[in-house]
């Protein structure tokens, strides 16, 4: 965890600082789930996009605002205690580092497979048992929004996607996300400070809740990153690099990353869909027109979750699947 309260902080040796410009804010597509269109809007935003805003979603406001409560319970714990978690290799609390590759934020989190959740830390159950509640809405939304992408491409039946998500064995993660403020950056003004690097998802979907503080940042088709404006009453979704190939590149992964901010802490929580271990994930037939060719090679999603593991956050990790592998990343 980073400790606040040290006088001091040098934080260009975790080559954290970045010099940048307040991007402009973006204009998210937000999708009324209740919309009898929802489907075709969805696919759109995954085409242009591949991001977008779901209302209307049924998932109770006390059920996140629960689990938020939980998680700032266990992060307000002394170091000791918090590093009595298992460290998140791949699984448990984290701090500052992301990953075994050197990537490094301003950031402490919690890393829980989903499918099923573990006890990670002494004392830790009453958390445990809001993240139990909390996945199992937010995993029945994930297959809904699937479904409604199925139905906008008309692929039949219309749980192709979400049975992936939704069966037993689904390889199903969660994760919450702590930025601590930091007043730090107010001494080097110009600057900001990278609290989780650009990246983008290995999974199908994933879906994003936080509270109401700024810091995410998406990059669009040319390249421009635009801030995310926060909304606590809603679900972010992501398209993830798995649903890019079954797509054959019709959806597009997103890019993103997450800024600190001097005066403001930022909680997130983060559901990622993904398929089972011995799932083989290709372009789906139906999405292919006549002669049109798969964009990728056919892989098990153990293959592709082991050597995204071994990369660092921002590379590109579907180049070697790809079958042309000098094709530009979009």
């Amino acid at each position: 965890m980073v400790v606040l309260s040290q006088p001091a902080l040098d934080l260009a040796k975790y080559s954290l600082l970045r010099a940048t410009c307040k991007p402009a804010a973006a204009d998210i597509p937000a999708i009324d789930l209740a919309d009898p269109d929802a489907k075709s809007h969805i696919v759109k935003a995954c085409e242009e996009i591949g991001f977008f805003k779901v209302v209307s979603h049924r998932v109770p406001i006390e059920l996140m605002t629960k689990l938020e409560d939980e998680a700032l319970r266990f992060f307000s714990l002394s170091q000791a205690e918090k590093d009595k978690a298992r460290p998140p290799y791949p699984l448990g609390y984290g701090s500052k580092n992301i990953g075994p590759n050197g990537d490094k934020g301003w950031i402490e989190y919690l890393l829980l497979n989903a499918n099923p959740l573990p006890l990670f830390a002494p004392n830790s159950e009453s958390l445990i048992a809001a993240v139990k509640e909390y996945v199992t809405a937010v995993k029945k939304l994930s297959c809904e929004v699937a479904e409604l992408i199925a139905e906008g491409l008309k692929i039949e039946p219309r749980n192709t996607i979400s049975k992936l998500l939704n069966e037993e064995k689904s390889d199903c993660c969660f994760r919450v996300n702590r930025y601590p403020p930091c007043p730090e950056l107010e001494a080097v003004g110009g600057k900001s400070t990278i609290g989780f690097g650009e990246h983008t998802d290995p999974q199908i979907i994933s879906l994003l809740r936080s509270n109401n503080s700024t810091g995410l940042q998406i990059c669009l088709r040319d390249g421009a990153w635009v801030s995310v404006p926060p909304d606590a009453t809603a679900f972010f979704v992501n398209v993830g690099d798995a649903l890019q190939v079954m797509s054959n590149g019709r959806f597009r992964s997103v890019k993103h990353k997450v800024v600190a901010d001097c005066n403001n802490e930022r909680v997130s929580m983060i559901y990622f869909g993904g398929p089972a271990l011995s799932e083989k994930i290709a372009p789906l037939p139906q999405i292919l027109g006549d002669g049109e060719e798969s964009l990728y090679k056919e892989f098990y999603w153990k293959e592709y979750k082991t050597a995204a593991y071994k990369t660092r956050l921002a590379d590109y990790r579907l180049g070697p699947f790809e079958k042309n592998q000098n094709s530009e990343r979009f």
